[in-house]
């Protein structure tokens, strides 16, 4: 490189990071992406090592200085084999001199760039060369020297950590194992020390610097810190996306220093003399400190002078309030609050000195921070979470053990929490109203609300009495005024009220929405262990339940009695829901046992059989059905029974009254799904009247949501959950109602609309109808799950309904939101899932459902094709054409692979339905341009496993394709066989193993296909070498995900073509050097040992064993 491609360079590092326009040779504007792209070649070879460090050593620009850094990390990374011993360490100097040299004169971008091209030569050559394992050793010189480059020395130090604690792409997980064990066994500990010293020298003042260059190297020496506490030290992966931190596994030979009074001191008295980050790093620090494991400490004794020093520290926090006014500072020490119980026993908490003291401080820091619940919403779920940890812990502590009445004040202190939170929330409603939209309402947050509620029921059932005591005192004040609320304004809706009725109402109604959140996780935090069972908390929770049912039924009784005028608030609506789901999980599951009957049915007394059982093991009632039987005799609302009515009642009107409410007719229909997916909950569900309802008039004109157009997926569930009950062993026999009867709205409208000519069909008012209809059909077909059940469907659709779907198909074409739902109920309706499509052997079923199929796709496809493709924006291209185009080649797949059709008889019988399947398919597919196919993962899967389900079982039409189009398919084969999609990769050489092993079967023998593949062969003769090539390379130098997608079609390749096996060999072997071509020639030695020329499973299975090996020994030296 010279000094004017030097200038280039930077002129093109200009463009990209700047926008400085710039030209070409040719005078032509150089675009962002062109620039990109230009400087991105110099990552292509290592051939351009040079230059990266010519630009380096010579260019001014920190933007070329950065882009050379980049791309000698990624050619170090990716021709790692190529250089010698010697080389490596070569660069590995250059760049440590040029940092030391140039570091602290450069910007932080450029200097963090080099500084992970050096840890990545040092993870890489870990094993290579001592000098490698001697990083830190190195680094202390640029510590001791000045402070810029103390700085930068523990820049170094923090990326090395993380390089060797994350795996590198393209490197298998068991050589990062390897690389960081042995890391952590010769390097980690000094450097976790250099962090510590780093921090005592400054709060010695024994580095002069100045206020921020103090700032910065306080915050790299605590990063440092964190950073080596929180190393993977035993392989576990720990899950990065939850901030709760698992007990640190730290090796023995640390327990000096991190037993050492000192260390926990130096931390504490970091954060309360500095301001944040550093402040709420210190407190980060401290948090995995306490998390080290028990076993590290010799003897008990120790741990627990541990212990205290850690409770001592937090006491002295809380009683000064050291820098909680932060909000950083804030947060991490309510997760050190947190954390403590989860990693100390409560039996050695008690016993800490001083811990009736920590347990007031920490009661009152609880309080204020749930009192000022607008500064903490993300916090307070780390200190329920502390109190519950503490309070789940009190069955294993005697009494007698630490602290004198240490439980007597646990109790206190968890009564006094547990008030504060219910007292704080409902405040909330009248602060957040009041703020005039300045506060976000917490029951906005579902996140937040979902961790808080997660956390309360087993804080509010260690004193339940006097906890649900307190909630019945604000709940009955509530509940009445607002019952005398709803009784003023009658039938008349909300907003129809005085502005301060309104005001009042709302006020009152988002209170109860909080207590009905509470009272519905605190029921459902219910235990049946026998360890609780004799408590009598179901009389508590009867209680509960029976205010949080009155007001279901009151906000009910407004709602039905003014037609759905008289609306509650959609969060009350919302909470009602959450206290259905609860209490169906806790105290609907055992219905059938305590019944004994069907309650409620007109058909007599059908015992059932687990009640049968029960009663011939023993006559009398069980624990369980005891406290089942009490509970609801406590709640006064009438038995089991009438309390599911009144809830599915409320359910059902929900659907009926709140149509536009999306969130509300979605939940409502998850808790129906899963009441009719439960053994109890669904026998009790075919009981209820308004289930009965609900099958009979499954239709718009009762329930209006199905008539919203952003329900159309709501219909979908509604229809599979009734479909599913009415399915059920007796569930036609209890609803009253055959499946034919129960279908028949959904047959009128098919029948409406197939009686249609084509040209009113496609009439905009039949728009929902077709979309509708579809969607409940999708419904019902999923909810089919055996032969029985699929052949009543498909006898009420054919012969006379099965038609409509081509016409359909055929008119409504261009029009996504119509043709989606049709293809998408015909996907369900082809899907052979648990071998459902199984006719008799006699019946054309099969063939028949086949050809209305082929119609189906045929009269999509042919329009589609027929019209042009839209141009424009991508993102519309998908939307408009290609979604569509993938559900049409998905439904044919379906169709194609759900071995119900014997497609041998189309030709047979001269049926041109699957030759004119295939054909159109083939037309979509190839229509589409590869980099689009590529580009779109949903067509894509859909695109490659049509061509696999061609290769496997239609070769006679594959190879009968003209060789341009043969060679298209093939070529978009090659591309995804290269796929980062595991699924993708995968479908596409199961393509080649259909290819490669029909060839070596059938070669030579006189078949039509065989002669078809040959003339394709002829004109591309290279088709098998390519193949080869690329599945080998992939093997060698891809991403070990992929490894196991592109093993299965070797075999068959190699057997099918030596000579392409053989040419790619000697050209593997000519790349190497002499030394790896003598260990390259003896693994390919070792994987053809004892592989027999067959394609049986147990050569297969040896063969593939065979690769991995290979893959393992081969990666270790090769060079690219």
């Amino acid at each position: 490189m010279d000094a004017q491609q030097l200038s280039q360079v930077e002129s093109l590092c200009e463009t990209l990071y700047a926008g400085t326009p710039s030209t070409s040779e040719d005078g032509q504007p150089i675009s962002r992406a062109d620039a990109q792209s230009r400087l991105l070649s110099l990552q292509t070879s290592s051939d351009f090592i040079p230059q990266c460090q010519y630009i380096l050593d010579h260019s001014s620009s920190m933007y070329a200085r950065l882009v050379a850094s980049n791309s000698l990390t990624e050619l170090i990374t990716s021709y790692w084999n190529s250089f010698t011993v010697s080389q490596r360490i070569d660069i590995r100097n250059y760049v440590l001199g040029y940092l030391a040299n140039q570091g602290p004169s450069m910007q932080d971008f450029v200097t963090t760039s080099l500084i992970k091209l050096v840890c990545r030569i040092t993870k890489l050559g870990w094993f290579d060369d001592p000098t490698h394992r001697e990083l830190a050793d190195d680094v202390t010189k640029f510590l001791q020297a000045t402070v810029d480059h103390c700085i930068l020395g523990l820049k170094i130090l923090n990326q090395l950590v993380d390089e060797l604690n994350l795996p590198t792409t393209g490197r298998t997980l068991t050589q990062h194992r390897k690389s960081s064990v042995s890391f952590r066994d010769v390097c980690l500990f000094k450097v976790f020390q250099l962090g510590l010293t780093t921090l005592k020298q400054l709060q010695t003042s024994a580095i002069v610097a100045n206020p921020a260059q103090q700032a910065v190297l306080g915050e790299q020496a605590l990063a440092l810190t964190v950073r080596c506490l929180s190393f993977d030290f035993i392989g576990t992966n720990p899950d990065e996306s939850t901030e709760d931190v698992g007990t640190i596994q730290a090796p023995t030979s640390w327990r000096t220093v991190l037993q050492d009074p000192a260390t926990t001191e130096l931390l504490f008295d970091f954060y309360a003399k500095t301001e944040p980050p550093r402040s709420s790093k210190a407190m980060e620090a401290v948090i995995l400190l306490s998390s080290i494991r028990r076993s590290l400490f010799p003897t008990d004794k120790d741990r627990a002078a541990f212990l205290g020093r850690l409770i001592g520290g937090i006491r002295e926090l809380l009683k000064n309030q050291t820098g909680l006014q932060h909000p950083g500072n804030y947060h991490q020490f309510c997760r050190l609050l947190g954390r403590l119980k989860a990693n100390y026993q409560l039996s050695e908490l008690v016993k800490t000195e001083g811990y009736l003291e920590w347990l007031d401080l920490a009661a009152s820091f609880t309080v204020q921070s749930i009192q000022n619940w607008q500064y903490s919403t993300n916090s307070i779920h780390y200190l329920l979470a502390l109190w519950g940890r503490l309070v789940a812990a009190v069955p294993y502590v005697r009494p007698d053990t630490g602290a004198r009445g240490h439980v007597q004040h646990l109790e206190k202190q968890v009564l006094l929490v547990a008030k504060t939170y219910i007292e704080s929330m409902l405040g909330s409603v009248e602060t957040v109203m009041r703020s005039d939209g300045a506060l976000d309402d917490p029951l906005d947050d579902d996140g937040s609300l979902k961790e808080q509620l997660d956390r309360l029921p087993v804080i509010c059932r260690f004193e339940y009495g006097s906890v649900a005591d307190f909630l019945l005192q604000k709940f009955d004040p509530l509940l009445s005024q607002y019952q005398e609320l709803m009784g003023h304004m009658g039938t008349n809706s909300t907003e129809s009220a005085p502005q301060d009725a309104q005001q009042r109402m709302a006020i009152i109604e988002g209170q109860l929405t909080w207590l009905t959140y509470m009272v519905g996780t605190i029921v459902g935090g219910h235990s049946w262990s026998s360890a609780h069972m004799g408590e009598g908390e179901e009389t508590i929770d009867a209680g509960l339940s029976r205010r949080a049912l009155q007001l279901a039924r009151g906000v009910d009784y407004r709602l039905t009695s003014s037609n759905g005028v008289g609306r509650a608030d959609p969060k009350l609506e919302l909470a009602l829901l959450y206290y259905f789901h609860n209490f169906r999980r806790v105290y609907m599951f055992m219905w059938d046992q305590v019944s004994g009957s069907n309650s409620g049915s007109g058909t007599g007394n059908t015992v059932s059989v687990v009640a049968m059982n029960v009663a011939k093991l023993d006559s009398t009632p069980s624990t369980k059905q005891k406290v089942y039987q009490r509970m609801f005799d406590h709640m006064q609302m009438g038995d089991h029974t009438a309390v599911s009515n009144l809830i599915v009642t409320k359910m059902g009107n929900d659907l009926k009254y709140w149509p536009e409410e999306n969130e509300i007719v979605g939940k409502t229909l998850e808790l129906l799904h899963d009441m009719a997916g439960g053994y109890s909950s669904s026998k009790l569900l075919l009981t209820l009247e308004t289930v009965r309802f609900l099958a009979r008039h499954h239709t718009e004109d009762q329930f209006p949501f199905l008539a919203v157009p952003s329900n159309t997926r709501h219909r979908t569930t509604f229809h599979s959950t009734l479909t599913r009950l009415l399915l059920s062993p007796t569930g036609e026999e209890k609803l009253g109602l055959t499946f034919e009867q129960f279908m028949e709205p959904l047959v009128n409208t098919l029948g409406q609309l197939g009686a249609l000519s084509p040209s009113d069909l496609r009439a905009e008012r039949c728009r929902q109808a077709l979309i509708g209809v579809f969607r409940d059909l999708r419904g019902v077909a999923a909810s089919l799950h055996n032969r029985r059940t699929y052949g009543l469907l498909f006898d009420i659709l054919h012969p006379n309904h099965l038609p409509l779907l081509s016409k359909v198909a055929d008119v409504w074409h261009d029009q996504q939101d119509v043709i989606i739902s049709v293809l998408r109920f015909l996907h369900e309706f082809c899907h052979n899932k648990a071998n459902r499509v199984n006719f008799d052997q006699s019946s054309p079923n099969g063939i028949l459902l086949f050809r209305a199929t082929s119609d189906v796709v045929c009269a999509f496809g042919r329009r589609l094709l027929a019209a042009p493709a839209p141009t424009g924006d991508q993102g519309d291209i998908y939307k408009t054409r290609y979604k569509s185009m993938g559900l049409a080649l998905n439904v044919l797949n379906s169709a194609l692979g759900g071995n119900y059709v014997c497609f041998g008889v189309f030709s047979l019988y001269n049926d041109l339905a699957l030759d004119n399947a295939l054909d159109v398919a083939l037309q979509m597919a190839l229509s589409v341009p590869l980099d689009d196919i590529i580009a779109y993962p949903k067509l894509s899967k859909a695109y490659f496993g049509f061509i696999e389900i061609l290769f496997r079982s239609h070769k006679k039409t594959a190879f009968a394709l003209d060789t341009t189009i043969f060679m298209q398919l093939m070529t978009a084969v090659h591309e995804g066989i290269q796929s980062t999609d595991a699924t993708l990769s995968s479908l596409c050489a199961n393509t080649v193993d259909h290819l490669a092993t029909f060839y070596f079967t059938t070669n030579g023998k006189d078949k039509v296909e065989m002669h078809n593949l040959n003339k394709h062969l002829s004109s591309q003769p290279n088709l098998f070498s390519s193949l080869t090539a690329t599945l080998f390379n992939l093997l060698l130098f891809g991403p070990p995900q992929n490894h196991w997608a592109v093993i299965r079609p070797m075999l068959s390749l190699m057997l099918a073509s030596e000579t392409s096996f053989t040419a790619y060999k000697d050209h593997l072997i000519n790349s190497q050097s002499p030394e790896n071509q003598a260990k390259l020639n003896e693994a390919l030695n070792k994987l053809l040992a004892d592989v027999n020329r067959s394609l049986d499973s147990a050569n297969r299975d040896r063969f593939t064993q065979k690769l991995t090996a290979f893959r393992v020994t081969a990666r270790s030296f090769l060079t690219l």
